[in-house]
This record gives C-alpha cells, structure tokens and sequence, in this order.
C-alpha cells in the first residue's frame, strides 16, 4: 500500500491566527509537526496543504513539499480531499498541522491499520484519560469504543455517563485511580487514516445533524452509518489552540531534550 501523509496548514484560526508559524524552540510549528511524520516508517510521501504564501515560502524553505488548496475549503478534510485527487495513494494519513508532539508511532499505526483490519476505511487514535479534569473539559473530545475498537460514539460531554454517582461532586464522580475509572474514559487524538477510495465518499456525504450539534466532523460518519476503527496510543500529545499551549509544548520539548521522541 502507498501511503501518503497530508499536513492541512491553514493559516486562520478563530483563536490562535497564524498558530502554524508560530515559533516553538527556533522552529516554526509546522516543521516540528513535519520532522515528526519523517520519522515515521510507514509513510511513503509527505505533503503539507498550504493556503497562503507566507506558509508555502516557509515550508518549501526547510525542505518539505507543499502544495496550495482553495482558502474557501470549508474543513480539513475537504483540504485532504482536493490534495489527495490528484496523487497516486492507496492510504491518506490526515496529521493536524497544530500537533507538534504527535509520535510517529500514532503515524505507521495509522498508515497500517488498513492492512489487518480488511474492512476498515477510516481509522483514528485513542488515549486512555489519566487527568480527571479532562473528563468534563468540553474541549477534550470523549469518544466509546464497542469491543472490537470500533468507535461507538464521540462527545465533548463525558461518555459514559456515571449513572449511579449521580449528584456526586466531579471530583468525586470522576476518579482516576485503577480501582474507578481508569480503562473506562478514552480522549480523542485528532489524527486520523482513510483509504483514498472512502476520504472521497466522506468529503460528499451531508452535514448530519450531531456533527453540527457537537461541532464534530467525524460524527458525519457515524451518523451515516459507517465505521471508525479506533487505535489506543499510550503516547501524550499537546494541541495548540492558543498561545498558552505553545509555551506548555516548548516546556515539554525543552524537557525532552530538544525534541527527541
């Protein structure tokens, strides 16, 4: 199989405009986000889809290939889309260009989940919650998985919902230690793989209604009838939606030595 990563960098962001430029340790985001992926075993191509100039001078000048998409693509995915029609691919990998502490591991799992799992056409990645306040944080996405890893459900509420602790402080409600919750709560991690053949049927079903309620784009399949396999990750990752969450991601990379993975 030929797979091919594709790095969406779009310049506007509602809360954090120009956050793929924005400088983490000497590097612009973008090329941490890059040197990870060329890490990654799996991955036979990396594009990085650009809608401006200023990103697509920055890109091509630490080496990587950068292609220009419509600015009125109305999603990632769609992005993903426009890139993807014209390359030859069997796999198109989809890494969040404000994920600059994704392991390549998260990479070659996804590129080769399609080769084990026959009736996969899109995959994504998991991770088990450890911090309790992450439970109820509207901006960490809850996902239910059935028992064969396949997603059941995603949410910004939090799923499962403790039925018999209800009225219980979060605090209480919540647990995180082996004996409560821990295995039980899963995180969303915003990478995802599809096979080329169903990235295009994605791109063309309609809005559904949970993704418009949820502000959650992969609730369209779902909704639509389709699977997500899911693939657990014991790895943390940092996304950057504001500029507090570039000095938590140079703190980290800082402590790790630079950079290392």
């Amino acid at each position: 199989m030929r797979c091919v990563a594709i790095i969406p960098a779009r310049w506007h962001s509602t809360r954090f405009k120009g956050k793929v430029l924005a400088d983490i340790n000497g590097k612009p985001m973008i090329q941490h986000v890059w040197e990870r992926v060329k890490c990654a075993h799996m991955i036979d191509e990396i594009i990085v889809a650009v809608d401006k100039e200023k990103v697509f001078k920055v890109v091509e000048s630490f080496g990587a290939r950068a292609v220009y998409t419509s600015p009125e693509q109305p999603s990632g995915s769609d992005r993903l889309a426009e890139v993807a029609n014209s390359i030859e691919a069997d796999v198109i990998v989809n890494i969040q260009a404000d994920e600059p502490l994704v392991h390549p591991l998260m990479i070659d799992d996804l590129a080769q989940v399609f080769e084990y799992e026959k009736n996969a056409q899109m995959a994504t990645i998991v991770k088990r919650i450890h911090n309790r306040d992450d439970i109820s944080n509207p901006n960490v996405v809850k996902v239910v998985l059935d028992r064969k890893g396949y997603a059941l459900y995603f949410s910004r509420s939090p799923i499962p919902y403790l039925r018999d602790d209800e009225g219980a402080p979060a605090e209480e409600k919540y647990r995180t230690n082996d004996d409560d919750i821990s295995g039980r709560y899963f995180k969303h991690v915003g990478l995802y793989s599809y096979t080329k053949e169903f990235l295009f049927t994605y791109t063309n079903l309609p809005k559904s209604t949970l993704e418009k309620e949820e502000k959650l784009e992969q609730l369209r399949v779902l909704e639509h009838g389709y699977r997500i396999k899911t693939i657990e990750t014991r790895y943390e990752t940092i996304g950057v939606d504001t500029p507090e969450d570039i000095e938590k991601v140079r703190s980290l990379l800082a402590h790790r030595g630079g950079g290392s993975v």
